[in-house]
């Protein structure tokens, strides 16, 4: 024992056995769940869980005074300093730190005061009772992080000495190379966590498992999930067995579906401590009892319902039934993995459908609450515009949700609908497949079948937008005055920026009423009026397929798509590039900015110390796109004009493009040359039908040609009303700020407008502000985002109905993964992932691949060999933007940002729809 009790400094020597015990020792009874920096996350669940009235086995906690007592001396400083300099990827590293770490913890021991801490409570358990000693760290079992499994756990300890070993190396275990890693991919301090040590009585179990109070998988509220398996439950948290796997519907009580294990291992107590791995083997038609009775299960399913009402929240448990079959819970923590649910609840009974409008639009991280308070109140007048009740705009129309801070709609009146079956889907197999896939596949769930059968209910909200802004009016006259329409189109533009002007001596709550006018009234304006034209030129491009059938290809028509004129979008991209263009004519400019981080180059730009050349140049681009942003949608992200590193660092690798190279600009002026020679192919072959075929084709691919390239417009002008309300808040955000009600100006966009108002009658939202900020980060680390979302909390994706009765789209042979084609053309390329276009570095030719796109990303595709999406539809915006570039592209392929690495080669085959993957 010498080894285990080092001598005590000599500040803790003389303290009475009473104090050092009540500070290092505490009765699972007496532990509360806001007990977590004391005792850690498990002993903070099992307090609360037995305070509760639930069957939790007896025992104590050691708590993280006495792990911090015992390292006081163990040097660990040095260790700390190394992961605080430590890449997350640099595994390697992470292990060599964690292993010095280790050594440090282990050759500290247990110092005497608290080895006769854990003797007395040991000894009030009985003589030699046989224990399970498991870690209990601060950073675990949390809402945001699991940590499962992260630290040690021994089983069937008999004896003092053996707890007080088992102690040791469940301290040693906070620095688990598996640990480490995970603390440093999750971005939690190593310095904040430390360690408690629960010791409980061990229970001899007949069976035992884990328990889901909802189901991991399908994400179903109304779902327990249950593995189980003979002995002890290590056998089943470990993954060492197949265990028996039961799913109940827990308000109907149930069994859903039951699947037997293998009965191949068994893990037991031996008498006198340790555990034994008794394995067996069985012949495929030997029979397999279950190792729950009905009763068993539907026992565990109350158990669990519970401990989750007593959360509050889904739990996944560990449980034992004794020999006497008494259940017995080891654990609660809360299921980490569920996607969150609708922040309200639909007014209306029954199941409900929300499709993920953010994912839609191509965004996949959180919104600020800033942004989506402004996405409520457009939606809001859109509502109103369409003839819907929308009581307080503030809060969004009926049809409005969110969930884990992204933005939903509810889909059941288009799922009910049949014109709405129609449709919707049809728009979105060019916008964003899956979700389109997703849609058909709820066509057969008898919870939505149809209930409304004429197109009366869609004709009383879509006639009055269409009357009120002369829909009707926009088509004819882009059908037979095509140069007057896009005269209009001008006005239109000219007047949203008339609309957008705040006066320069405003007050607070004048520039906050102006947010609420342009964002509740005016920026939707333009979309019905402008929206017509792009859509008239999309359904001429589809008439002249009706008219030329088998003579008008698909790939064909989507040549005449490429190198639009009047798209913002490419306008914007072109402009970027010819300011590189401007830069390559000073070799000094060049050589200043090249070898420059593009942090370094925004710190010269503003201070004004960029060659003059690239200094106006910048100013010149941003003065007139500075509005635009990656994730533009979101009001709380930076403009370009506020941060321009996305910019700055687009330049530096436009200068880095190799000369010779078909420069952009020339690529999208030999597109559109390619366009018009389809144009006039497929005119001649119109010709050979009749003179009134050539007439009606040549008209039709005039209109697609003028108008198609109007589809980026409504949202250029629904961002720039955003930017304009952008610049409004920040300055209410500077005058919070100098009030000390914010710290600084852009807290102000983890407000909403009411916390806004509240703020500036004096109200300090300083707690509001962090609160949401750790929410917003901790939203931020979420990688799998639903594409439609159920009431119950299901995800269609995850289920069989998510198929639509097809097998889902993903590998189709090996080293083959599919989506939908977007850009014709072959290329074989290095991939290069990027999952943020800020600060990202795409070497020239080079295929990106990205989880979505939106306008932000855009100037990358300038000098990208081809594109991978795993969002979007053949007409989602990467897609369009691609072909007018002549780039290859596929979009739609699952989790390609995980299947494919940086610099791994692949080949994209935009007509077939797939990408052919390498081993890197």
């Amino acid at each position: 024992m010498d080894s285990m009790e080092p001598e005590e400094p000599d500040q803790y020597r003389g303290a009475s056995l009473g104090a050092s015990s009540s500070v290092f020792v505490r009765n699972i009874s007496k532990i509360r769940g806001d007990m977590l920096p004391e005792v850690g996350g498990k002993a903070a669940n099992l307090g609360e869980l037995a305070n509760a009235g639930l069957p939790v086995p007896p025992g104590f906690c050691l708590t993280t005074a006495a792990y911090q007592r015992a390292l006081s001396g163990a040097a660990l400083e040095p260790v700390l300093a190394a992961l605080s300099e430590a890449d997350a990827a640099g595994l390697d590293r992470l292990s060599e730190i964690a292993t010095r770490a280790r050594s440090l913890v282990l050759d500290s021991g247990v110092p005497a005061g608290i080895a006769e801490s854990v003797r007395l409570a040991y000894g009030e358990l009985g003589d030699n009772v046989a224990v399970a000693v498991r870690s209990s760290a601060t950073a675990e079992d949390l809402p945001f992080a699991s940590f499962a499994g992260q630290q040690d756990t021994f089983l069937n300890v008999v004896g003092v000495n053996a707890v007080l070993d088992a102690v040791s190396r469940c301290w040693a275990s906070l620095w688990t190379d598996r640990a480490v890693a995970y603390r440093t991919t999750n971005g939690i301090d190593h310095a904040t966590v430390a360690l408690a040590v629960v010791v409980q009585e061990m229970v001899d179990s007949t069976t035992a498992g884990v328990m889901f109070t909802a189901n991991p998988v399908t994400g179903n509220r109304h779902e327990t999930v249950i593995d189980a398996s003979p002995g002890l439950g290590e056998s089943v948290v470990s993954g060492a067995v197949n265990p028996d796997h039961y799913v109940v519907a827990t308000l109907q009580g149930g069994i859903v579906s039951r699947t037997l294990g293998d009965r191949q291992l068994e893990i037991r107590a031996v008498p006198g401590g340790g555990t034994e791995r008794l394995e067996r083997r069985r012949s495929a038609d030997s029979d397999v009892e279950p190792c729950l009775s009905d009763r068993q299960v539907l026992a565990l399913v109350e158990l669990g319902r519970e401990v989750q009402e007593h959360y509050r929240a889904p739990q996944d448990t560990e449980w034992a039934i004794d020999p006497a079959g008494k259940i017995w819970l080891t654990q609660a923590r809360p299921i980490t993995t569920l996607y969150p649910q609708t922040t309200r609840k639909p007014p209306a009974p029954g199941e409900h459908a929300f499709l993920n409008f953010s994912l839609a639009q191509g965004l996949t991280r959180p919104m600020t609450p800033m942004g989506l308070a402004c996405i409520r109140l457009i939606a809001s007048c859109v509502a109103r515009t369409a003839a819907f009740d929308v009581p307080d705009p503030r809060s969004g129309p009926p049809p409005y949700y969110e969930a884990g801070q992204r933005i939903f709609f509810d889909l059941t009146p288009v799922l009910r609908s049949r014109v709405g079956r129609v449709i919707v889907p049809r728009v979105f197999d060019v916008m964003e497949a899956r979700s389109a896939a997703l849609m058909r596949g709820l066509f057969e769930d008898p919870r939505f079948t149809v209930t409304i059968k004429t197109p009366l209910k869609l004709i009383r909200h879509v006639g009055p937008v269409a009357a009120k802004y002369r829909v009707p009016e926009s088509v004819i006259r882009g059908l037979f005055q095509p140069a007057a329409a896009m005269e209009r189109v001008e006005e239109l533009t000219a007047e949203l920026h008339e609309t957008l002007v705040v006066p320069g001596k405003a007050t607070s709550h004048q520039r906050l009423a102006h947010v609420q006018r342009i964002l509740g009234e005016e920026v939707f304006a333009t979309v019905p009026q402008v929206l017509p034209l792009p859509a008239l030129g999309f359904a001429m491009l589809a008439l002249v397929r009706r008219l030329l059938g088998e003579q008008a290809p698909y790939s064909e028509l989507q040549t005449v798509l490429r190198g639009l004129p009047n798209n913002v979008t490419t306008e914007m991209d072109l402009a970027l590039w010819q300011l590189a263009s401007e830069i390559r004519e000073d070799p000094d400019a060049v050589a200043s900015m090249v070898g420059q981080t593009a942090a370094e180059l925004v710190e010269q730009y503003r201070a004004a110390k960029l060659p003059p050349i690239a200094q106006s140049g910048v100013a010149r681009f941003l003065g007139m796109y500075g509005h635009r942003a990656v994730a533009e949608i979101d009001l709380g992200m930076p403009r370009w004009s506020d941060d321009p590193t996305h910019i700055l660092g687009v330049v530096a690798n436009y200068l880095r493009l190799a000369k010779g190279a078909e420069a952009p600009d020339q690529q999208f002026s030999r597109a559109a040359r390619e366009a018009d020679e389809q144009v006039a192919r497929f005119v001649a072959r119109a010709r050979a039908k009749s003179p009134l075929h050539k007439a009606v084709v040549k008209i039709a691919l005039d209109r697609t040609r003028r108008f198609a390239g109007l589809r980026e417009l409504p949202k250029y002008n629904l961002v720039l009303g955003l930017g304009a309300a952008r610049e409004q808040l920040l300055l209410i955000g500077n005058e919070l700020a100098a009030a000390q009600r914010i710290d600084r100006a852009e807290d102000v966009f983890f407000l909403d407008l009411d916390d806004v108002e509240a703020a500036l009658a004096g109200d300090d939202r300083r707690d509001v502000v962090a609160e949401r900020r750790a929410a917003y980060q901790q939203e931020l680390r979420r990688r799998h985002i639903p594409r439609v979302l159920l009431s119950d909390g299901t995800e269609p994706e995850a289920t069989a109905v998510g198929s639509g009765g097809k097998q889902r789209r993903g590998i189709v042979q090996p080293g083959t993964l599919s989506g939908s084609p977007a850009s014709a053309g072959l290329v074989s390329a290095p991939a290069r992932v990027i999952m943020d276009p800020v600060g990202a570095h795409l070497e020239p030719g080079e295929i990106l691949v990205a989880p979505s796109t939106d306008p932000g990303w855009t100037p990358l595709f300038l000098t990208a060999g081809g594109l991978v999406m795993e969002m979007g539809g053949p007409n989602s915006h990467g897609a369009v933007v691609a072909r007018e570039y002549g780039i290859p592209a596929v979009v739609g392929v699952p989790d390609a940002t995980s299947r494919i690495s940086t610099g791994q080669h692949i080949t994209v085959d935009g007509a077939a729809g797939t990408v052919s993957t390498e081993t890197p």
